[in-house]
């Protein structure tokens, strides 16, 4: 008996350390996976002398009785625009028009988007560059970012497609969630904005400083249908027909972010 009670109390000793390790381990905050922005980008939003428009597009809160509607449809329904034009709608029935059935057509609509794959081009637009001529000195000298002109980046879809504006809003809502990133089809740099790092130029040799605004990528896939608002015997529900699909993508610009890349090179007086 003695011999089966150490065999046990010796278990107990190895179980528990690991079930210690294993409890401490869950309380440790998971690492966040997340778009890894390079060194050489930098946020100007602070600054840059043009103050864009906060491009923020959060998803529209439908009412209770869009939420039913969304929920009666048989194609999902993520369009803000459709939604907005469902939330200042209402229906109601009198007792005598319970027996009454109508089909009400809404349209032709962008219902959804699903994106397929978002990168970042972190050098989408060259927008400045500094020049530093150090071929007659005899010490490093230094150069800096200072935007030379006001540069408008715009973006835009890769093709045209029935109602793009709709299209281009839900693109940018995946795309921003994807990345993390201020997105907007247009932004600007404007005129004497600065950053404070230095770049080195040694002597016999001159340098560039390029500015370039990024941009996200964005491609996939938009749901396109006819939507009807159906009644019958007192309910209300969406029923979509005639659905489409086509493939789709867009450049969006970060807004604010700038990226740098620094050149140096000797030439002959």
């Amino acid at each position: 008996m003695k011999k089966w009670t150490i065999v046990f109390l010796l278990a107990l000793l190895v179980v528990l350390p690991l079930q210690t390790l294993a409890e401490e381990d869950d309380k440790k905050p998971k690492e966040k996976k997340g778009l890894q922005i390079p060194e050489y980008v930098l946020n100007i939003s602070k600054e840059n002398t043009y103050p864009n428009p906060t491009q923020d597009l959060p998803q529209l809160q439908p009412s209770e009785m869009t939420k039913e509607l969304l929920e009666s449809s048989n194609e999902k329904i993520e369009n803000p625009e459709l939604i907005r034009m469902l939330n200042e709608s209402s229906v109601s029935f009198l007792k005598s028009a319970l027996l009454m059935r109508a089909s009400i057509y809404l349209g032709e609509w962008p219902l959804s988007y699903e994106s397929t794959e978002t990168n970042v081009n972190w050098e989408y637009k060259q927008v400045n560059t500094n020049f530093l001529d150090n071929r007659g000195g005899k010490a490093a000298k230094q150069v800096s970012y200072s935007q030379e002109q006001q540069k408008k980046v715009t973006g835009g879809l890769t093709a045209e497609i029935p109602k793009s504006e709709d299209v281009k809003k839900m693109m940018m809502i995946k795309a921003a969630e994807k990345t993390g990133l201020p997105l907007s089809f247009e932004t600007n740099i404007g005129y004497g904005t600065k950053k404070g790092q230095v770049y080195n130029v040694q002597p016999k040799n001159v340098g560039y400083l390029y500015a370039y605004v990024p941009a996200a990528n964005e491609k996939g896939q938009v749901t396109y249908g006819e939507v009807y608002l159906t009644l019958k015997h007192g309910k209300k529900q969406l029923e979509v027909k005639n659905v489409t699909q086509q493939g789709i993508g867009a450049w969006v610009p970060v807004q604010d972010y700038l990226s740098f890349q620094f050149h140096t090179a000797k030439h002959p007086k």
